[in-house]
């Protein structure tokens, strides 16, 4: 574990070092240029440490289910457990992101300067309900531009086989845009744990599934998003599970994995 700890130390000072040496410079471009530019820095940025993750303390990347993506604008509704996630997911943006990301994030001098150059959606959590119109709104714009739209629809990381909590926004956007959803199933959160400095050498996986088209009513997309996205996250995690992880398993997790084998 010792090992692990300093592998992991040395990834963050890594990530946090390369990401300011490309946000810095194109925070400050994003100010006065021109938006949605720069797609070869996100590029650099997601490959880049994806290749920290393999090498430093090793997590490899395994995605599938590429032939799910259809063509044009669409809303990708993913798991989440990790940040992971996000440089997993980038490449199927096909150049033009739109996140849907909480405030303070955006407020990050640089970092969140770049973020507003892909047209962010932002998120201000304080003002509850309220908030979802505005995203409703610049949902619609992002999808005007043909934009990709990444939402995690619980709104916050889950850990592996917990309680799911999908919220009502990714449903309310779905029934406003008109626009197919790709459910993305993964298991990250077995290699990187939320909250956790530490991360775990394995295979991450994300699995693209079939998408959902438009014109499903706001209750039956609610629904039909979790049957997608939760039975086949539940057996990819039991899956990597069996074959053995070098996560150590605490009793949270354990009862989590015992409730699922009954």
């Amino acid at each position: 574990m010792i090992l692990q700890a300093i592998r992991s130390m040395i990834f963050y000072v890594l990530f946090i070092g390369y990401t300011a040496i490309l946000a810095i410079p194109f925070g400050i471009y994003s100010l006065f240029g021109r938006k949605m530019t720069g797609w070869w820095v996100v590029k650099a940025w997601y490959l880049g440490n994806l290749f920290f993750l393999r090498w430093v303390v090793g997590i490899k990347t395994e995605i599938t289910g590429q032939e799910n993506l259809p063509d044009g604008p669409f809303i990708i509704a993913s798991k989440h457990m990790s940040d992971w996630d996000i440089f997993a997911l980038l490449p199927a943006t096909n150049g033009r992101p739109t996140f849907i990301s909480k405030k303070e994030l955006l407020d990050i001098p640089f970092f969140g300067w770049c973020m507003r150059n892909f047209h962010t959606i932002s998120i201000d959590r304080k003002n509850g309900k309220s908030a979802l119109p505005q995203m409703v709104d610049q949902g619609k714009q992002a999808i005007e531009r043909d934009c990709r739209i990444v939402i995690y629809p619980e709104g916050t990381r889950r850990a592996p086989l917990d309680e799911p909590k999908y919220k009502w926004g990714l449903a309310k956007m779905y029934e406003a845009l008109e626009v197919p959803v790709v459910p993305v199933a993964l298991t990250s959160g077995l290699y990187w744990p939320r909250n956790s400095l530490i991360l775990w050498p394995g295979t991450a996986r994300a699995k693209y599934l079939e998408p959902i088209p438009a014109g499903l009513d706001m209750e039956t997309f609610h629904q039909t998003i979790q049957e997608r996205i939760e039975p086949e996250t539940t057996k990819m995690l039991m899956q990597d599970i069996d074959a053995g992880i070098s996560r150590p398993i605490n009793s949270a997790m354990q009862a989590r994995i015992d409730a699922h084998k009954r």
